[in-house]
């Protein structure tokens, strides 16, 4: 449960970076909001260093499938769009293949 709470977090950090320099660039945000951004950038990249798996590449699959995911929720929570059917059929599909690649048991 703390790995799944790990990409949680770090899936908030990273579309709160990116969201800084989306509202700098297409919002006409001041560019202030970068310096927030970096810091959630670099707290994203920690975060998933404290995964508990052997792998970088198995750590940046399972993100993936956890980052759709929270990506439609920002959608929703933060820009007012409800995610349609496809979309969650979608995340659905992202976050079973996260959950079989981070949960399947691994022979030696």
């Amino acid at each position: 449960m703390k790995t799944l709470a790990l990409y949680i977090a770090a899936a908030i950090a990273e579309i709160a970076g990116c969201f800084a320099l989306w509202a700098v660039t297409r919002l006409g945000a001041s560019a202030w909001w970068l310096i927030p951004g970096v810091f959630a950038l670099v707290l994203f990249g920690w975060l998933l260093t404290r995964v508990d798996v052997d792998f970088a590449g198995r750590a940046y699959a399972v993100y993936g499938g956890i980052y759709i995911a929270a990506s439609l929720m920002w959608m929703w929570s933060a820009e007012g769009r409800v995610p349609d059917r496809w979309d969650l059929i979608g995340a659905g599909v992202a976050v079973t293949g996260a959950m079989i690649i981070l949960y399947m048991p691994r022979s030696a």
